[in-house]
């Protein structure tokens, strides 16, 4: 998440006041003010590829991705991201999610949109709503509710941290969990918890924009989606060594 775009708060006033002390006009310091207020509004985007790695555990190897894209102005933003996984040249699991993104407070905002399946199964089209933002101690949390187009709900939350060594060295725990309401056997996920995942990558700043990393993923399924993993010979909890880059511009 990193990722999130916060609302600025306008700072013009205190501009004016420093500019009154200095001798500026008045005028002037309007003028500024006005420039200064015009620039909040203005639209900006930005690609986010967090994680672009591949992977190496029990359940094989392959490349794995978490991307995102926004356009927009500070309050309003189209919000595009996908992540999944695959191998042997195919995706096993993945999503596409597109989401008109609208900031409620300076750290936090809502999303409501859409999500498609990629990979093994059933390519569902899902309805999307959630919160994500930024918590005390620089936790950053999302969490978002799904509703398909066949009745099914399910939801997905997670949670990153950023620990900084130094400027450029820094390790980043993340937790992801998801739930489902019904089994679906097409993509071998059952109902309730489906599967969790905690990642520590430790990453090093060559720029800001641009930090390549290592790191370990462990994954487990629960309950039904575990008994699926069983019957097709996939190991229920696995741990994956990965080394990616990741960039942003």
């Amino acid at each position: 998440m990193k990722k999130q775009i916060h609302a600025r708060p306008s700072y013009a006033w205190l501009a004016c006041l420093a500019l009154g002390f200095s001798g500026t006009s008045a005028a002037q310091g309007m003028f500024t003010m006005h420039a200064m207020e015009m620039n909040d509004h203005a639209a900006y985007g930005t690609l986010l590829v967090d994680q672009l790695e591949y992977t190496h555990g029990y359940d094989g190897n392959g490349p794995r991705w978490e991307a995102e894209a926004w356009y927009g102005r500070d309050s309003d933003k189209l919000w595009l991201r996908t992540e999944g996984e695959g191998s042997r040249g195919r995706i096993n699991d993945g999503d596409v999610e597109a989401f008109w993104n609208h900031t409620v407070s300076a750290f936090w905002s809502t999303q409501l949109g859409m999500r498609h399946d990629l990979g093994q199964g059933t390519h569902r089209n899902w309805a999307a709503f959630g919160v994500e933002g930024l918590a005390p101690y620089w936790l950053e949390l999302e969490a978002t509710g799904y509703l398909s187009d066949a009745g099914r709900l399910a939801a997905r939350g997670r949670a990153e941290y950023t620990l900084r060594f130094t400027q450029r060295l820094m390790l980043q725990p993340e937790f992801e969990i998801n739930l489902y309401s019904k089994n679906d056997a097409s993509q071998r996920i059952g109902s309730g918890v489906s599967d969790a995942q905690l990642g520590l990558r430790l990453r090093y700043e060559i720029t800001r924009e641009f930090a390549p990393y290592v790191g370990v993923v462990w994954s487990r399924r629960f309950a039904t989606t575990a008994g699926f993993a069983r019957n097709e010979r996939e190991p229920v909890f696995d741990r994956q060594w990965v080394a990616g880059i990741r960039f942003w511009f």
